[in-house]
């Protein structure tokens, strides 16, 4: 009994540590964070297949040994120019709502630990057309610099849930 309670104990100290870590990533000009829990694997960019009729931030699926995942644009999805992709681009593959999704970024900077002290609301004042204000839920406090914190939940509306979760049966064929 005493062993169960120390692995309860164990298992409860390691979801407290990752509780305030933090995956972080460029886009555009800014720096965002999304909490490590979310995050299953950083991969490089591959191959993506386009889906016909679908918004432009959502480039396309991968088949990440024998998975379809729909990838998704981070600058798309907060109306920010394109960017060309390069060798430090790659994909975030996080799970939200028990979906698998990849993020493509430009590129990963570093795990950071942020504690909920360092961690204020997003601005109610400011430019309305910051688009990207809206999967903000916390700008996190990072020595002299400051990260804008991802809502996964939001980054997705339920009209991309459905078409990726319409998609996740295709199997991609090899080309």
């Amino acid at each position: 009994m005493a062993s169960e309670v120390k692995k309860t104990a164990k298992e409860t100290d390691e979801h407290d540590v990752q509780k305030e870590k933090y995956m972080t990533f460029k886009s555009g000009n800014e720096y965002f964070g999304l909490k490590i829990q979310y995050v299953d694997e950083i991969i490089q960019l591959q191959t993506i297949t386009a889906i016909p009729e679908t918004e432009d931030y959502i480039k396309g699926l991968i088949n990440l040994r024998g998975k379809v995942i729909p990838v998704i644009d981070v600058r798309l999805r907060f109306k920010q120019k394109p960017f060309e992709y390069n060798d430090r681009t790659c994909i975030i593959v996080i799970i939200v709502k028990s979906t698998v999704v990849g993020l493509i970024v430009e590129k990963i900077a570093e795990v950071v630990e942020i504690k909920e002290e360092n961690i204020l609301p997003p601005p109610t004042i400011g430019r309305v057309d910051k688009a990207h204000n809206k999967y903000v839920y916390g700008i996190g406090k990072v020595g002299d610099s400051v990260k804008l914190l991802l809502d996964p939940d939001k980054l997705l509306n339920d009209d991309d849930l459905s078409i990726i979760e319409q998609v996740s049966d295709i199997n991609l064929e090899e080309e």
